[in-house]
């Protein structure tokens, strides 16, 4: 029995106890930390992927301020017209016309196709105002095939058209019965519109009243046409050039203000826009031709009837004029 009771009392002092405690307290915690050392270096590189996201980021905004300071010219609306003007050409199809038109590189340029062409019911309603007047003196700013018709049925009368693409005068060999077709240049790009709007609103020399266009410091007047158009009353007056499809093409500012002065130098003149779907035709005719005097539309055309209005200080009588 004494050796049974030694080997009961040596149990005790066996040191697995404090082996274990030994390794809880040191060992274990070391370990735990070893373990979550290894699964670390995907939680470092974290903040470097986002910085490095951040910097990419704030680049591209930069580029896009740039990009878009360089092309909205002086105000937002300059660019909103510059950025309607390219996307009524990238929306239709376009075909190759020869033009050396001064502010337009020479050589094969675009021209808007659905522009090109009257649809048929344009046609006839510029062939009946035209019928209902004949004779008649008919100024045309723009020469298409068709508008030569209208030569013919204003036998008797004066026609003149005035374009500036020699591509097209050569393509359009008028008759010489009372029609005329003089070569132009037109120099104000169409990105200039909203610049020369503001501009005729802020200088009483565009006023109305201003009849001597070619004496007129209006950046808006044409004052190298030919004597012919200033020396004549016009009956009808049609605004169909220059083409105006893109920024840097010359625009009809120009044009439909000149039509707007020389219609109240008469007695009563009917002033047709065309494409008046576009901006830059719906803007200045709005302004210079006026709501009140539209007295018929058909098609992407305009009619305004002008009467002699050549003391009026202002081209509307209202105190607004829309602009959309």
């Amino acid at each position: 029995m004494p050796p049974e009771e030694s080997q009961s009392r040596a149990l005790p002092v066996i040191p697995s106890v404090q082996f274990s405690s030994t390794v809880a307290s040191g060992t274990g915690p070391k370990l735990d930390g070893a373990a979550r050392r290894m699964k670390s270096p995907g939680k470092k590189l974290l903040p470097v992927l986002v910085f490095i996201l951040s910097c990419l980021s704030i680049l591209r905004l930069l580029k896009i301020a740039i990009t878009t300071t360089t092309t909205s010219h002086s105000s937002p609306r300059a660019a909103a017209l510059s950025s309607s003007i390219q996307q009524e050409c990238s929306s239709s199809e376009c075909s190759e016309v020869q033009s050396n038109a001064p502010g337009v590189e020479s050589g094969p340029r675009k021209t808007v196709a659905n522009s090109a062409f009257l649809i048929p019911k344009e046609f006839v309603f510029l062939s009946n105002l035209i019928t209902n007047i004949a004779p008649c003196n008919l100024l045309v700013f723009g020469l298409q095939t068709q508008y030569l018709n209208l030569s013919s049925i204003n036998a008797g009368g004066i026609t003149v058209f005035l374009e500036d693409d020699p591509y097209k005068i050569s393509l359009n060999k008028a008759d010489s019965n009372g029609t005329r077709v003089y070569k132009v240049k037109y120099q104000v790009p169409a990105k200039k519109a909203y610049e020369l709007l503001k501009h005729a609103r802020e200088n009483p020399v565009c006023a109305p009243s201003t009849s001597l266009l070619q004496q007129s410091s209006c950046k808006l007047a044409l004052r190298n046409l030919p004597q012919e158009v200033y020396q004549l009353k016009w009956d009808v007056v049609v605004v169909d050039g220059p083409i105006g499809d893109a920024p840097e093409a010359p625009g009809r500012m120009s044009t439909i203000y000149t039509a707007s002065i020389l219609a109240r130098s008469g007695k009563t003149t009917d002033v047709v826009v065309h494409d008046v779907h576009r901006m830059i035709e719906k803007w200045f005719s709005w302004e210079f031709l006026c709501e009140e005097n539209l007295v018929s539309a058909k098609g992407r055309f305009w009619n305004f009837r002008i009467s002699n209005q050549s003391n009026d200080t202002r081209f509307c009588s209202s105190e607004t004029v829309r602009i959309e």
